[in-house]
């Protein structure tokens, strides 16, 4: 591996095509604004680098990127590259990541609008992230001690597991398919809203209008906050631990809960079971 030292550079394609490098304690900024520093590359290894420029690691193979600085103008930095870890690192330029496959982040910072895009294999651990529009379309993710803030969140994601998070957003998990959330905090409102195979188990659910036109969806023992009109056309099999606020029109399946304020059945195709405290407030 060739070793770069404490070294700054700004032209167009500093290493493009380079194989086996290591770059320590280099910054990527200055006045000629140069893009795609490292592009079409493999077994890099960037530590404690600046990147304030565009486009860094384009089509990259084999990318290690750890206790580094990527700054707001350092925009869609990794886009089509694949077996990358990344540690320790501040990611805060827009559409940090896309189209890329066998991610995995460790503590680390994101401050990233449209972040995850596409991306095939991610697993992110013990970081935390801010972003509309979270990781859009991307598949076989795996997230650990992850706190997460922002709207429009994992819509349209498949085959995916978070662990021990907290999400405090909107929209969240829309038209997701095969998701298992567990011992995590949800707050937001219209969550996961045409979601198939959605599995929350032992998690704290917080806001209105949650889980509307579900299929194959199932809570088991979760407590469910400040939540009103729930489950509406969704097919559900859900234990709550809370009381709820109000309950409209689940399509099918069994829902038990301690007390509902108020259950709305005026669809003639709603057929779910609500039973309360044991006993069957509302058969269908």
């Amino acid at each position: 591996m060739k070793i770069i030292e404490k070294q700054v550079f700004d032209e167009e394609r500093a290493f493009y095509g380079s194989e086996g490098v290591i770059l320590r304690e280099c910054s990527f900024d200055g006045p000629a604004d140069g893009e795609s520093a490292v592009k079409e590359a493999s077994d890099i290894q960037a530590q404690r680098c600046f990147f304030n420029l565009r486009y860094p690691f384009w089509h990259v193979h084999n990318l290690g990127i750890s206790d580094s600085e990527m700054t707001p103008l350092c925009r869609a930095a990794l886009w089509y590259s694949d077996h990358i870890e990344i540690t320790g690192t501040k990611m805060h330029g827009i559409k940090a990541l896309r189209e890329c496959s066998d991610v995995v982040i460790r503590d680390c910072d994101i401050l990233s609008p449209e972040f995850g895009w596409s991306v095939n294999g991610i697993e992110m651990e013990d970081s935390a992230a801010e972003s509309e529009y979270f990781m859009m379309r991307s598949e076989n993710i795996t997230f650990r001690n992850v706190v997460f803030k922002g709207k429009y969140s994992f819509q349209y994601i498949r085959n995916a597991l978070f662990e021990n998070c907290t999400f405090d957003t909107k929209d969240a998990f829309w038209h997701g398919e095969n998701i298992v959330v567990r011992d995590s905090i949800v707050k937001g409102e219209y969550l996961a809203w045409y979601a198939d195979g959605l599995t929350f188990e032992h998690c704290k659910i917080i806001g209105t209008q949650p889980l509307c036109y579900c299929k194959n969806l199932r809570m088991i023992d979760c407590e469910m906050l400040d939540a009103d009109l729930c489950f509406e056309k969704s097919d559900v099999d859900a234990r709550i631990t809370t009381p709820v606020l109000s309950i409209k029109n689940p399509r099918s399946g069994l829902i038990t809960v301690p007390s509902v304020g108020e259950i709305v059945m005026d669809d003639t195709e709603a057929k779910g079971e609500i039973r309360e405290l044991g006993k069957t407030a509302n058969k269908g």
